[in-house]
């Protein structure tokens, strides 16, 4: 890890927190292969390991693509198989079987003490940032009036993207986030990246707040209702089914405004946020 530093410090230091994961699952497994011992059978028996825990297939794939990228960096491609069909692990699932929106209650926000990490949290809930993207912010750069524009380099996979600023309680965040960072970000000018993202794990956990994916979540299916008129599938409205011609086409186009907006270049990847 430290000698091919590939991707984002937000890539980086999620890439080997799995591969210590993985390390550890290793010795639960009874195995204790060196840096270059890594076998065939020891991929068989993590993924054996990781379903019959259960794990969700996207993490189960988050990790066997870390083990592809580990075994490309120490000349042992080949231990790991190039298909995941061949270790028998589902394809991911697209559409949500349940909501996994999140709100932010303001008893569990009070516990979060650093006042940077706190309003991290609430630029994340207003416009349904990503961490990585909450945690970077510059408000000095990022608000244009209208709208909040976000650098490439905060972004997953390197794309900036645009969000508009539609409410006044969107523009109050951006003001106070203003005068909390000035010129710089939500990372306090003494602190690295990894250091804030680590202050952000601690105070969250502290606070019941580890699952803030989920903001993005209620973000997206709070869009849906501004723009449809109607809730989405994932909370409780019709589903595509159950839509008038002319009202599938109004939510297609939607769902492509709302990608766009989340930062994501495929339409379907809607289903995990909305349901369909």
């Amino acid at each position: 890890m430290r000698s091919s530093r590939e991707g984002s410090h937000g890539t980086q230091a999620a890439r080997t927190a799995r591969l210590t994961r993985i390390a550890a699952d290793l010795r639960a497994e009874g195995y204790k292969p060196g840096l270059g011992g890594l076998k065939p059978k020891h991929v068989d028996a993590l993924v054996a390991r990781w379903q019959r825990d259960e794990l969700n297939p996207g993490t189960i794939k988050n990790r066997m693509s870390d083990l592809r990228w580990w075994s490309s960096k120490t000349g042992k491609a080949g231990v790991v198989r190039a298909s995941n069909d061949e270790y028998g692990i589902p394809r991911r699932q697209y559409v949500a079987s349940e909501s996994k929106a999140r709100t932010l209650p303001a008893d569990r926000l009070a516990l979060v003490t650093d006042t940077h990490v706190h309003m991290s949290l609430r630029l994340q809930a207003h416009f349904g940032l990503r961490r990585e993207e909450c945690l970077k912010f510059a408000p000095s750069y990022a608000d244009r009036g209208g709208s909040i524009v976000l650098k490439g380099s905060w972004c997953k996979g390197g794309r900036p993207r645009e969000i508009p600023v539609r409410t006044a309680a969107q523009r109050a965040v951006l003001n106070e986030a203003h005068r909390l960072a000035g010129g710089g970000s939500m990372i306090p000018p003494a602190r690295s990246y990894v250091h804030q993202l680590r202050t952000y794990e601690r105070q969250t956990a502290h606070a019941g707040l580890e699952k803030n994916h989920g903001l993005r979540h209620h973000y997206a299916q709070a869009r849906y209702y501004e723009l449809l008129g109607w809730a989405a599938p994932a909370a409780g409205g019709p589903t595509q089914k159950e839509l008038t011609a002319s009202q599938r086409e109004q939510d297609r186009q939607v769902r492509e405004y709302i990608s766009e907006e989340l930062g994501h270049n495929r339409t379907q990847i809607t289903t995990v946020y909305l349901g369909r």
